[in-house]
């Protein structure tokens, strides 16, 4: 039995664990930085290596007893390495949020400008954010799309705020933008200005890894930055990826320890290990490429049923739509709603909305974790049918428990699986 020590020991964390456990079986999970991961990853991630200090890196720790803790982070790196065909990987941040701002303190000094996309056109809170800490050491500078119908980044904008602030990393990376980047057309307008290109990949690693979009390194990106759950389907944690310089490398390794972490969390390196060996895999490829094609799946419906969405589509894993335009329903309401009916997304602002962040116009939601369960287009469509229906009809009681209904015997059909090799 699953739990079985947790159940004898703490009845209540045991059952919320189960409450989790039926939510993400009974319901579709859209949200598109949420995966589900395999039962080899969860096992590593619950091993005895959550008892290990290893202050240091592999061959180079602080205390003894690291015979097993440098097996498995070799192992992590290694694979990292080859997946995004780099010569370096630092495998210890614990979060992506703390990655990003290691690789700031690794890179540049107080005081130095970092141009990243306004949170507002689908950037990220460590972009620059003006709520973020890290603003009141570093000076941030944003760039926004141009058309908001079309997605188009207004890099002639990017290139005369460039050369006038002179910054010395520009940031390629989003949370909510849901087309690809130029990336030929940034690593020009750094070199133009003298300026590190990087790419925050954290929501689409996992497309890159399993060649379904392209891969920063390959047009001469310096560093990517990126989270190991989200599409890549590992556990919760970052990652810092060097292309080649290994200079950028020991710095980066400085900064994350001793300059910015601890103890790194072997357990979850582990799960990393386990989850790169598994996005190694051949059919790993073949998930990469379903997620675009439900994505495109979901977006022909919303498209046909009338609903906006920024950049008029997406051409990678998520779609941003307006709702409160389309459909008279605010962020908020729209995703307290779905959630009642088994479909689990999140309220996101829209460029330029003139609403609050925590009841915004938008919607964010994604294909990822449908992909995973084994969606293919034909049932992406139907969720989104089933979206739509619910937000017009909302009204109509007996109509939302029909879609309940119909969401639960999809999860049926389609159960999270244990293993995905």
């Amino acid at each position: 039995m699953q739990y079985e020590a947790i159940k004898r020991q703490d009845t209540e964390v045991y059952e919320a664990i189960m409450g989790e456990e039926i939510r993400e079986a009974e319901g579709l999970e859209l949200i598109p930085s949420e995966n589900y991961v395999s039962r080899a990853v969860r096992e590593a991630n619950g091993s005895v290596l959550t008892n290990k200090y290893s202050e240091g890196y592999a061959g180079r720790r602080y205390y003894g007893g690291q015979e097993f803790t440098d097996v498995v982070e070799t192992l992590a790196i290694e694979r990292a390495k080859k997946l995004f065909n780099c010569q370096f990987a630092n495998v210890q941040p614990h979060a992506g949020a703390p990655a990003n701002v290691a690789t700031y303190f690794a890179l540049l000094e107080p005081g130095d400008t970092i141009m990243g996309m306004d949170l507002s056109h689908g950037g990220h809170l460590t972009h620059g954010h003006p709520v973020t800490y890290i603003t009141k050491i570093f000076n941030f500078v944003r760039y926004k799309m141009k058309d908001v119908e079309t997605g188009e980044i207004d890099y002639d904008a990017m290139l005369e705020v460039a050369k006038k602030e002179r910054p010395k990393v520009i940031m390629a990376g989003f949370s909510a933008y849901p087309r690809e980047l130029d990336y030929a057309k940034f690593a020009a307008i750094g070199k133009e200005v003298g300026a590190l290109v990087i790419a925050d990949m954290g929501h689409i690693s996992g497309l890159i890894a399993g060649k379904a979009v392209k891969n920063p390194f390959d047009f001469g990106f310096d560093v990517i930055l990126t989270t190991t759950h989200k599409t890549l389907r590992g556990p919760r944690g970052g990652m810092i990826l060097t292309r080649e310089s290994e200079e950028i490398a020991k710095k980066i390794d400085k900064s994350v320890f001793p300059g910015f972490q601890g103890g790194p969390i072997m357990n979850t390196i582990a799960a990393k290990a386990v989850a790169f060996e598994e996005a190694l895999h051949p059919s790993f490829k073949t998930y990469a490429a379903q997620i675009l094609k439900n994505a495109k799946a979901m977006e022909e419906v919303l498209r046909a049923r009338g609903v906006r969405m920024i950049t008029g589509g997406t051409s990678n894993h998520l779609i941003l739509a307006d709702v409160f335009g389309s459909l008279g329903v605010t962020g908020h309401e729209a995703e307290t709603l779905l959630d009642s009916v088994g479909i689990t997304l999140n309220k996101n602002m829209i460029a330029d909305d003139t609403r609050k962040p925590m009841d915004p116009s938008g919607i964010r939601f994604g294909t990822p974790a449908i992909t995973t369960r084994g969606f293919k287009e034909v049932q992406s469509a139907r969720v989104a049918e089933l979206m739509v229906d619910a937000l017009e009809q909302r009204a109509d009681k007996n109509k939302l428990e029909s879609i309940h209904s119909e969401i639960k015997e999809l999860c049926k059909a389609f159960p999270v699986p244990e293993s995905f090799v």
